[in-house]
């Protein structure tokens, strides 16, 4: 399962068995919901949350959150998921401390 970054308490991360399309799991507070990128030529078009079965999701305010850190990060998320699931390479966490 590797994480991808650590934001104020929010985890970023993949499953090593993932699937399209690209996607990154977030959990806050013990909560976790999945956030769909939704790609057109290479641009982010929309975001689609959805619930991680057996686990409590996000609040309507941490997925908020979330959602905007994805949209400002998202090239470094498609970076890593193309490493680490196309190259095999492996992935390092990055820890973000700035506020968006």
């Amino acid at each position: 399962m590797p994480k991808i970054f650590e934001y104020f308490g929010f985890i970023f991360f993949f499953y090593s068995n993932e699937h399209e399309p690209i996607h990154v799991h977030v959990t806050h507070g013990g909560c976790q919901s999945i956030f769909e990128l939704i790609m057109l030529d290479g641009e982010l078009v929309d975001i689609r949350i959805r619930e991680k079965a057996g686990e409590e999701p996000l609040s309507a305010k941490d997925q908020k959150t979330a959602e905007a850190f994805i949209r400002k990060y998202y090239p470094n998320i498609i970076s890593k998921w193309i490493k680490f699931f196309v190259l095999k390479q492996a992935i390092k966490s990055t820890s973000i401390k700035t506020k968006l």
